[in-house]
């Protein structure tokens, strides 16, 4: 197989889903969409996953992560891998939380540059897909994350005041 072909692999488990986001992190070559409802139980706090961040952080001062959640709870009490990343990398991170408006989205999903993207077809359901250099469902994905960036807020600061 070509390393640019098209390849869907179904998952059918949070395992599954959690090893997919590995991948996707690891694909990532400019920008990373993350949209989940809370990030609980997704492995953001893993050592594993916050040295794929950092790495992909450190690898260009262009690059940008963007984590948007519907509650930031979970990753402001339990997560201090992705706080400590904050801090580190305040000007090429951002966590943003999702207006009540946007609540009833409940498909989370994420997305690498605008080739690949992981997702699953409801918060409660650990069925999905990751799909590899797939740009046009990417480009959308994106987009439909974008629309929904655009209408949020900054939910976390990366300084300990806020300021």
């Amino acid at each position: 197989m070509n390393d640019s072909e098209l390849q869907h692999t179904h998952l059918d488990g949070v395992d599954e889903y959690n090893n997919a986001l590995d991948t996707l992190c690891k694909l990532a070559q400019r920008n990373l969409y993350l949209f989940e409802k809370d990030y609980d139980g997704m492995g953001f706090n893993t050592e594993a996953r916050y040295e794929t961040l950092r790495n992909f952080l450190l690898a260009n001062p262009a690059h940008r992560l963007f984590v948007l959640a519907h509650d930031t709870h979970y990753l402001t009490k339990f997560c201090p891998r992705m706080l400590m990343l904050l801090r580190q990398f305040g000007t090429g991170m951002f966590i943003y939380q999702t207006p009540k408006n946007l609540q009833h989205i409940t498909e989370p999903f994420s997305v690498a540059d605008e080739s690949h993207y992981v997702r699953r077809f409801h918060f409660d359901d650990p069925r999905g897909i990751l799909a590899q250099h797939d740009p046009e469902k990417a480009r959308a994905l994106k987009s439909r994350f974008l629309e929904m960036w655009a209408s949020s807020h900054p939910a976390v600061s990366s300084t300990r005041l806020g300021l």
